[in-house]
């Protein structure tokens, strides 16, 4: 079997193929990453995790956007489609593109075995570069954990696991928390997923 090596495309080449895809694809640095089917626990969680935001910044100066909404990081030249965003104040739109932003304060990824390893390591030294962004949260499909690094200052973040006992996940933009009964609300851990 013959590994495929992946496609490069100008960034004006990617975004049009991107209007016309029927699934979403990645750019890294000039190659085209087409992006993994989700399964129904990786949809549920991030369901759950954007209603539950969505409604406790609903008097709140944030927008919560999830899944379809790409994100624009200049200083890696990747676009990337994070699982929920959330934007203090008004959106920055890559050049008045109303798909792509590059201003997210606060970035949720829902891992996949697949992508865990990307999602920890490669995404968040890309995210680390956009200005604003203080806050990354990574929540297992597979079981009951969460990880979080909030910046600290200037190169500094501070690490935090979070296990089912602990019960909630306390996001420091707008001081709001999330339950664990309600991001697992609905999801069934019992079933294997890839």
């Amino acid at each position: 079997m013959q590994a495929t090596i992946p496609k490069q495309l100008s960034i004006e080449d990617y975004l049009k193929q991107e209007e016309k895809a029927h699934f979403k694809s990645e750019y890294i640095n000039g190659k085209i990453i087409p992006m993994a089917g989700g399964t129904v626990n990786h949809n549920q969680i991030a369901g759950n995790i954007y209603a539950e935001l969505h409604y406790a910044f609903k008097k709140q100066d944030y927008r919560v956007y999830m899944g379809d909404v790409r994100l624009w990081i200049p200083e890696k030249n990747n676009f990337t489609y994070p699982d929920i965003m959330v934007i203090k104040g008004d959106p920055i739109y890559y050049e008045n593109r109303k798909d792509t932003i590059l201003n997210p304060s606060l970035i949720i990824e829902v891992l996949s075995p697949s992508t865990e390893n990307y999602d920890k390591e490669g995404k968040f030294f890309s995210y680390r570069t956009i200005s604003g962004f203080s806050e990354y949260l990574l929540v297992s499909q597979t079981k009951i954990h969460g990880e979080k690094f909030t910046k600290t200052d200037d190169k500094k973040w501070l690490f935090q696991e979070f296990y089912e006992e602990d019960k909630t996940i306390k996001i420091e933009l707008g001081g709001v928390s999330l339950e664990f009964d309600d991001i697992y609300h609905k999801v069934d851990l019992s079933t294997k997923s890839s």
